[in-house]
């Protein structure tokens, strides 16, 4: 059967003022020159500073495991493209070109109103994506912000087999997402869920990144993810998420994030306030449009992945069906292949206080493969409550 820092924002205002009294003689003017060369490198350091010290800091303030490489940011430093005038179109013509993108967009932080959605184009191998810590999309409750899909011809097929390719990459790092919304329902057909991000095939890694306030739609058996939907992602590489904070996520399926043939590995993160609002659970009860599970993540199919969670929290996250906090499930295969994986809490990793509205086989977490009830495999040094 399918069942199918909360971020910290340091204020430190670092004054670098530089006053050099002369009395007596007159001052050369190249001591002047030296003088008001030296004030101005200090004052651009003490600059440079201050504005680091603004930039959020994602993640579970008590998460310290260890992070893989290949979980961590990127080099960002020689990017192919500067968005300079910060608006949705040129966000939109950036993703679309490809490439190494950062952001020029003033010393002090900025919202960034998206009225289209940016999509990666297949052709593309990466597509990294740096906010600097200073920049927020914003989907103004209208509109998916993110979306790669290996199976779109208008994003140019690579492959054959679009189904679990390996590229292209989308790497997203040092950036907030607010207010993303994705209306589209759930049919055959339709690329739904992922109000923020939405990835299907490929690989995706989100960084030190914040997400707030975002949506999907209410309602659908299998529909979810209101801040990240991955779905048929390259089979070798789970969804990389590393200091990451979810907040206020609402969809009918993982309040925060959902997938489906995909595995996820999870770093020093943290959900707080997400919820599965759906309800029917899935397959949909009979007079029910189906939903409601997985209050802060939501994985489902028939393929060998898992759910690893090192130095993450979740808390206060909720759902109407099953696992308040964790949705977990691998079905078997239409031949009768046998499929395996788990949930993994490592390295201090504490889910507390996620009900679950209907089922569960461990506090918060509904955990099932090939039909078989399957306890999550815990470390002694996390805990579930």
């Amino acid at each position: 059967m399918r069942l199918l820092g909360d971020f910290r924002r340091l204020l430190i205002i670092l004054g670098a003022g530089l006053a050099l009294a002369t009395s007596g003689a007159a001052v050369s003017q190249a001591g002047t020159s030296a003088r008001t060369t030296t004030d101005a490198t200090t004052d651009s350091a003490a600059s440079a500073r201050a504005a680091a010290s603004l930039q959020p800091r994602y993640g579970n303030p008590a998460g310290h495991a260890s992070v893989p490489s290949a979980a961590r940011a990127v080099n960002t430093s020689h990017p192919n493209h500067v968005i300079r005038d910060c608006t949705s179109a040129a966000v939109v013509r950036a993703v679309a070109e490809g490439g190494i993108i950062t952001f020029s967009c003033g010393p002090n932080p900025v919202t960034i109103r998206m009225t289209a959605t940016a999509k990666v184009v297949n052709t593309h191998r990466r597509t990294v994506i740096d906010g600097g810590g200073k920049v927020t999309l914003s989907g103004g409750g209208k509109v998916r912000i993110l979306y790669m899909n290996t199976c779109d011809a208008k994003q140019h097929l690579t492959t054959s087999d679009c189904w679990q390719q390996k590229w292209p990459q989308l790497v997203v790092q040092n950036l907030t997402f607010t207010d993303a919304y994705s209306g589209v329902r759930e049919t055959s057909t339709s690329n739904y869920g992922g109000g923020a991000i939405f990835a299907q095939g490929g690989q995706l890694k989100v960084v030190n990144s914040g997400f707030t306030s975002n949506r999907c739609y209410k309602s659908g058996p299998d529909l979810g993810g209101a801040a990240i939907r991955a779905l048929g992602i390259y089979a070798h590489r789970p969804v990389y998420l590393t200091d990451d904070t979810f907040r206020g996520g609402r969809c009918s399926n993982g309040g925060a994030v959902s997938g489906l043939f995909a595995g996820f590995a999870i770093y020093n993160s943290l959900f707080v306030n997400n919820k599965a609002i759906g309800f029917g659970a899935n397959p949909s009860a009979a007079g029910t449009a189906g939903g409601g599970s997985g209050g802060a993540i939501y994985t489902d199919g028939g393929e060998n992945y898992d759910v690893y969670l090192a130095g993450t929290a979740i808390r206060d996250c909720h759902a109407t069906e099953g696992g308040g906090a964790i949705f977990f499930v691998i079905d078997k295969g239409s031949s009768g292949q046998r499929y395996h994986g788990n949930v993994y809490l490592e390295q201090h990793s504490v889910l507390h206080a996620n009900p679950s509205g209907k089922f569960q086989n461990a506090p918060g977490i509904f955990d099932s493969v090939d039909g078989q009830v399957t306890r999550p495999a815990k470390s002694s040094n996390s805990i579930d409550n």
